[in-house]
Order: C-alpha cells, then sequence, then structure tokens
C-alpha cells in the first residue's frame, strides 16, 4: 500500500515540476512511480492469490515481479491513449494528458531528443495541445513509450515463465495482459 500512494503521489507532484531543467522529471522517476502507482497494485493483484494457496515464496515473488512489470506497461500504454486515444473509447478528451501537464513518459522521451525546445515552449504555456503531440510523436515520444511498454511486457513474460501454473491460470494471465496492455493502440 505505501508503494501506491507513493507512486500515486509522485505523478501528482510531478506536475508541478518544469518540463526542462535540473528539476526536470527523468525516465527513472517515471519508472519508480508507475511501478509504485500500478505496478504494486498489479504485483499484489496478480501474487496474492499464491500467498493465500500457499505457493512458495519464490512463486509469489515471481507472481508480484510479473505483476509490477505489468503495471509498468499498462502505465506506459495508458500515457499513449492520454494523449492520441479515441475519446469515445478512453472516456477521457482528447490530449487530456498535455492539458493536464501530465509529466508521461512519451513527453519525457521527446523532451530527451534533439531539437526539443519548441516543444518546452509550448508544454510551457499549455497552447495548442494537438500541436505538442503531433511534435512528440515526431520527436520519438510515442515509439519510445511503445517499446518500453513491450520491454516490461517481455519481463512480465519471463517472471511467469518460471512459475510452475497450471494452464487455465496461465493462459487467464496471458489474456489479461493482452487486454490491459493492448487497449486500442
Amino acid at each position: 500500500l505505501g508503494d501506491l500512494v507513493h507512486g500515486q503521489a509522485d505523478d501528482l507532484l510531478f506536475a508541478a515540476r518544469p518540463w526542462t531543467g535540473p528539476e526536470r522529471v527523468r525516465p527513472d522517476e517515471y519508472r519508480a512511480m508507475a511501478e509504485g502507482k500500478t505496478g504494486a497494485l498489479l504485483g499484489c493483484a496478480v501474487a496474492v492469490g499464491a500467498v493465500l494457496g500457499g505457493a512458495p515464496p519464490t512463486t509469489v515473488a515471481a507472481l508480484d515481479r510479473a505483476g509490477r512489470h505489468l503495471g509498468i506497461a499498462f502505465q506506459l500504454v495508458d500515457d499513449i491513449l492520454g494523449i492520441w486515444g479515441d475519446p469515445a473509447v478512453t472516456g477521457k478528451p482528447v490530449h487530456g494528458d498535455l492539458r493536464e501537464r501530465k509529466k508521461t513518459f512519451p513527453v519525457l522521451a521527446a523532451l530527451s531528443a534533439p531539437g526539443a525546445q519548441r516543444l518546452a515552449a509550448l508544454l510551457e504555456s499549455g497552447t495548442e495541445p494537438a500541436v505538442a503531440a503531433a511534435l512528440i510523436e515526431e520527436a520519438g515520444g510515442r515509439a519510445a513509450a511503445l517499446a518500453e511498454a513491450r520491454r516490461h511486457i517481455g519481463a512480465v513474460e519471463t517472471a511467469l515463465a518460471g512459475v510452475p501454473l497450471a494452464a487455465g491460470p496461465a493462459d487467464d494471465l496471458r489474456s489479461l495482459l493482452e487486454f490491459l496492455v493492448r487497449r486500442d493502440l
């Protein structure tokens, strides 16, 4: 629970930090936030059944690790949908995360690319979110977030490969993985 609260607090506090400069949010801080905010929740959800079923600690730890990586992947996909998602599907306004000044992974990755000064100025002004979204994509922010999500999906699959699960639960976990991280991309 502590990890989840800390991750959520970090996510909220990131909004007050600048887009650039020494106080900017760095990708490693984002990963820690996502692991706490979403990873801790999904790690617990995936591992609790094993704990209640009396599974060995190594199995519980592997499931927790898989859930934490799943949470990070989920958060990355959520960030993509928060900028480019269809409001009819997501229930969120298009470019909503940009309007809310959320320091999401696609934005952080794009700000790390060469020539990000125009993007930083747009983000600072809070104007023209559609132009900012296009610049984020052009700078590789969307592609970087997808690549990072795929890396965490691979880590989930690696963690699950080492867990002695019956076919039914293993298939259920893989279906959940498909659903959570491949939502309308």
